[in-house]
Parts: C-alpha cells; sequence; structure tokens
C-alpha cells in the first residue's frame, strides 16, 4: 500500500518562520507523515511523521486568524492558517490519524531504523490473514445462527399446519359426526402456547441480529467534507449503525436498506440509502481503522461495494519512503559488492569480513520462526472450523429446502380444501 498517495488533503496556508511570510499550498496527510506543498514552486515546505507529533492545536496567529498549530519533536512549531473547509474539519481528521498512529509502535520504530526482517514481514503477513479469517468466522458463525432461527421458524410453521390439518378434517367431517371435536378452550390455550413460543423465537432472532461483529473509531460526516466530526462505525450482523463520541445513535442501516457502499481508500467509504422522491442518506466514514471493518464489509455486502478510482491508486502506486530509497540504494550496493565477491565454501571463522558475515546470516530468525509456526497451526485449526462450520450449514440448507417444499405443498392443499369448503 502506498504512503505517497494522500489520505486526504485540505487547501490552506504555511508560515514560512524563516521569511515571516505565508505561503498558500496544500496540506496532505499520508499513512505516515504530514506534508505542505506550495502551490507555486510545488516544492515541500513542511514534512514529518505523524510518530513525531508531539501535540496538535487551534490557536489564533496575531490574536485575529484561526490557525492549526503541530508541534513536532525538537519543539518545531509549524503554523497552518486559511485551511478549506475549516480548521476544525482538518483538526478532527489529523488528530483521530494521530492518535490511531495507523501503525503499530514496534512498525514505527522498525520504520525509523529502516532494517526489518523478513522473518516480522511474514508474521505481519500472516497475522493479516488470521485476523480475516478470525472476521469470516465471526461472520459464518452469526450465519449459522440466523439457519437455526429460520430452521425453528419452520417448525412452528410445521406445527400450525398439522393445527391446521385437524381443524379441516373436524369441519369437513359431517355434523352428525360425534367423534374427533376438540374444546374451543383448548384451542385457545394451545394458540396462546404458539403466540407465547413464537415470541420468545422474534426475541432470539432480535438479539442474535443485534450482535457487534466490529466496531471501530472513525471521522464521520453525513454528505459533505464540512462537518467531519468524531464517532464510530458499528457493523452489526443485520445493520450498520453510526454513532457519536457519547455512543449516542446517528443513524442506522439495515441491511437490506443500503444501496452503495463506496470505497474510495482503504481509509475512507460513503454508505448511501436511496429514496424516491426525497434527498438520499449518505454517510461518510474517514478511520485509521478502517482496514479492519472492510474485510468484514466486502462479505457481508459483497455485491453493494464498489471500488472507486482512488481505492486503486493506492493499490497499485509502489510503496515509497526514504527509508525505502536508502534500503533499496543498499541493496543495490551489496548486490553488487557480492557478485565481485566470492564467498568461499570453507573459511575459518576469522578469515571472514563483515559483509560475508551479514550475507551469510539467515533471514529468519529461529525465534520468529517458531512465532509462524505457532500462527500457521492457529490458521490451520481456524480453516478446519470454518469448514466444519461451512459443512453443517449445507446440510442445514438441504434440511430448510425439504421443509419449505414441504410446507408449500401443505399450504396448496389445505387452502383448495378451504375452497372446497366456502
Amino acid at each position: 500500500m502506498s504512503r505517497d498517495v494522500p489520505i486526504h488533503s485540505w487547501p490552506g496556508s504555511y508560515y514560512i518562520n524563516s521569511e515571516k511570510r505565508w505561503e498558500n499550498g496544500t496540506l496532505s496527510l499520508t499513512r505516515t507523515t504530514v506534508s505542505f506543498v506550495s502551490s507555486q514552486s510545488k516544492e515541500s515546505l513542511a514534512s514529518f511523521r505523524l510518530s513525531r507529533i508531539m501535540e496538535i492545536k487551534m490557536e489564533s496567529s496575531s490574536f485575529i486568524f484561526s490557525t492549526l498549530t503541530v508541534l513536532e519533536e525538537g519543539n518545531v512549531k509549524h503554523w497552518f492558517g486559511s485551511l478549506k473547509p475549516n480548521r476544525v474539519v482538518v483538526y478532527n481528521v489529523l488528530e483521530h490519524f494521530w492518535r490511531e498512529r495507523l501503525l503499530s509502535p514496534s512498525s514505527e520504530a522498525r520504520g525509523a531504523e529502516c532494517q526489518p526482517s523478513k522473518g516480522r514481514e511474514l508474521i505481519n503477513l500472516v497475522a493479516g490473514a488470521q485476523r480475516r479469517l478470525e472476521d469470516t468466522g465471526r461472520v459464518l458463525s452469526h450465519q449459522g445462527e440466523q439457519f437455526d432461527n429460520m430452521m425453528q421458524g419452520l417448525e412452528k410453521i410445521d406445527s400450525d399446519l398439522g393445527v391446521a390439518d385437524k381443524l379441516l378434517s373436524e369441519l369437513e367431517s359431517p355434523s352428525w359426526w360425534p367423534f374427533g371435536k376438540l374444546p374451543w378452550k383448548a384451542q385457545q390455550e394451545a394458540k396462546a402456547e404458539d403466540a407465547a413460543r413464537a415470541a420468545a423465537t422474534a426475541a432470539g432472532k432480535g438479539s442474535g441480529k443485534n450482535k457487534v461483529i466490529t466496531s471501530i473509531p472513525a471521522v464521520v460526516s453525513k454528505g459533505g467534507d464540512s462537518d467531519l466530526k468524531p464517532g464510530c462505525l458499528l457493523v452489526l450482523v443485520s445493520s450498520l449503525e453510526v454513532r457519536d463520541t457519547s455512543c449516542q445513535l446517528l443513524h442506522r442501516f439495515e441491511r437490506n436498506e443500503i444501496d452503495e457502499i463506496r470505497v474510495h481508500s482503504p481509509y475512507e467509504i460513503t454508505v448511501r440509502q436511496r429514496f424516491i422522491g426525497k434527498p438520499d442518506v449518505c454517510y461518510r466514514f474517514l478511520s485509521a481503522k478502517m482496514p479492519e471493518a472492510l474485510s468484514v464489509l466486502e462479505m457481508q455486502y459483497k455485491k453493494k461495494v464498489e471500488f472507486t478510482v482512488e481505492y486503486t491508486a493506492f493499490k497499485t502506486t509502489p510503496l515509497s519512503s526514504p527509508c525505502d530509497t536508502e534500503r533499496q540504494i543498499g541493496n543495490e550496493g551489496l548486490l553488487q559488492k557480492c557478485q565481485e565477491t566470492e564467498v568461499p565454501l570453507e573459511v575459518p571463522a576469522g578469515d571472514l569480513s563483515q559483509l560475508q558475515v551479514h550475507v551469510l546470516q539467515p533471514s529468519v530468525s529461529q525465534a520468529e520462526a517458531q512465532e509462524l509456526k505457532q500462527m500457521l497451526m492457529q490458521l490451520k485449526n481456524l480453516a478446519l472450523e470454518a469448514e466444519t462450520e461451512l459443512e453443517r450449514q449445507d446440510e442445514v440448507l438441504d434440511v430448510l429446502t425439504s421443509s419449505t417444499d414441504r410446507a408449500t405443498m401443505h399450504i396448496e392443499k389445505h387452502t383448495c380444501r378451504m375452497k372446497r369448503l366456502l
């Protein structure tokens, strides 16, 4: 994923302290850095990592002009003014991504060193696959609960059809036939029991539908860019919920009401519900933790998720940063030296140069290999559990299909009998 493609950009101005003047340009936020580029000279006037930020504040310049200040390590203060749409929106977004950091502290430390090991990269890849598989298992579990609720509903329908069959047989019998009639009191009690059972089943279904699959902090806006505010996005089994910082519900999108989920970047999506004759309901979410929710959204709303051109730019642009450039140059130099230097098969340890020792070192340490082994075993167990659940759900689907066909046949039969009675 690219660090150069901005997650968000805002037009504004930057105060150049050495020249005592303001310069117009664009403030940009990427995965790891905040930068300001001049619109006139196209030069970068300021660029610093999110991990180096000490404080973000909204202040006033000369007691008049509203500005946004960012304090960097080393007591370096950056002043940004004339931000559009307004400085509150920029503050909310920067403060969110700074707080979430996007990267774990260990990852940031490795990025600063510019020397991540191959074993650690493999561990990160396996950890991402494990999180994705866990989300899949969570969705499969909720789907299995829905199938169980459907089985209970079909059993209730089958019981009702049996009662209807007895009543129709009683109505079809001659008036002089003294047997087989059910007392009205017993029928009322049976109806009351059925109603209580149906209410319990409905309560069970409701509790299953309200289970939270994942919840992430986000900057939320209803439509445009001018009202981005801190909040959170909750992904439930049957809906999406938008809440503010005090957990108050702002809006709920039922699963069948969502018409479109547009993915602008791995950190930004919009959810839309269309109406005829009145404006659409559209919410925009910007979050550093959005990749965690995207895997679940892709699974639940597969046909409604749409990836934009901006998202493609994030995926296709190669990773590039000063650390990556230095590492690439170092690797090229090392490769050239290795091609020029022949390492003998057997030499005394004291005769090995530092370069040759570096070449002969394994790319994955023993501890990393052990950690990878444990993670792969967990992945295998998760995959086996998912396979078992899928096989069980396939069997339940077969039973549901046969039960539905049988219930449909009985309903049609009872309908014909009632028409004959009329």
